[in-house]
């Protein structure tokens, strides 16, 4: 991984894996900007990065598959996507080999640095697993193969890919005689994971067309729209056009949870942008997604990502 020099006068720049960097804005003023920490793994390696000022345009990018982790702070993500990200703790941003991203910094301090890890994904493992995926949970003829499509993907991940990255972490760091088995295995369900994520979000993609190509994505886009009303199998079994069994077995297969539980992620990952980017009281919020009561909510949001709505609010205008 490289990361380019920016445009901003502090020039940050990526340092030696351990090493302090000190960076120069004027000749008699030196600031400390960025920390890197980099373990090394079977077919991977784990970066983490700390930095303490305030940064922007810092332009990065890849020779590998890059799995990125928020860790604390915020980052904002320019060029990934079509607008600018605003990149969060309980996030997953995941950039394409030689994509490059500008990152700007914006809270950043010595006493609070912004915090996030990058795992290097070697494209060959990648499409190893995709082969093996393909043999042993081959998906309808209708979706395709297996497969990851190198574009840049943002998404909330829940409690169990948290989980894997901070078991992840742990595992770079010891001196296990088993360390690098662990650390394979580890890798190897990041990647599975990946993988269906990607592909739910291409489906839902394809949900968003008129009609669906496929009935496990007209399911989607109904759940997509309607994330607050009470789950209905039977109902969500006729907009699919197959019998619920079917549909049950599919999704588990595709997008790896039950219907019920990946509305649930929806109601949350729809909280999480209309705080973002509304000024609806979270009372409001909670009620128009479903929930009965606000303790239920805040319980759900932070049990997903470690923080409440209200402390998730008051970090994006911090």
């Amino acid at each position: 991984m490289h990361a380019v020099p920016p445009s901003d006068s502090l020039t940050p720049r990526v340092p030696s894996p351990g090493t302090l960097e000190r960076l120069t804005d004027t000749p008699r003023t030196r600031r400390l900007i960025e920390n890197r920490i980099c373990y090394a793994g079977p077919h991977a390696e784990l970066s983490v990065y700390d930095t303490w000022w305030p940064a922007r345009d810092v332009a990065l990018s890849a020779e590998r598959v890059l799995y990125c982790g928020m860790l604390k702070g915020r980052k904002v993500m320019h060029g990934a996507t079509e607008e600018p990200e605003t990149f969060l703790p309980g996030e997953s941003f995941v950039l394409a080999p030689y994509q490059e991203v500008r990152i700007d910094f914006p809270e950043a301090r010595p006493d609070a640095p912004t915090t996030c890890m990058t795992i290097d994904l070697d494209p060959a493992r990648v499409h190893a697993l995709s082969e093996r995926l393909n043999q042993s949970h081959p998906r309808d003829k209708e979706l395709g193969e297996w497969h990851y499509a190198p574009r840049a993907l943002h998404v909330p991940h829940g409690p169990s890919t948290q989980s894997l990255i901070e078991r992840l972490m742990g595992l770079f760091r010891e001196n296990h005689p088993d360390r690098d088995a662990l650390i394979g295995l580890g890798i190897d369900e990041l990647i599975v994971r990946l993988l269906r994520t990607q592909s739910r979000e291409l489906l839902l993609a394809d949900a968003r067309q008129t009609p669906p190509r496929h009935g496990l994505a007209a399911a989607l886009a109904w759940l997509e729209r309607h994330p607050e009303q009470p789950l209905d199998g039977a109902q969500l079994a006729r907009e699919a056009c197959m019998s619920k069994a079917r549909l049950y077995r599919l999704f588990q297969r595709e997008v790896g949870c039950t219907p019920g539980e990946y509305q649930q992620r929806l109601r949350l990952a729809r909280a999480r942008q209309w705080l973002r980017d509304a000024d609806a009281p979270i009372t409001e919020i909670c009620y128009s997604l479903g929930y009965r009561s606000l303790s239920h909510f805040t319980r759900r949001f932070k049990a997903a990502y470690g923080l409440t709505p209200g402390d998730y609010r008051r970090l994006l205008i911090a």
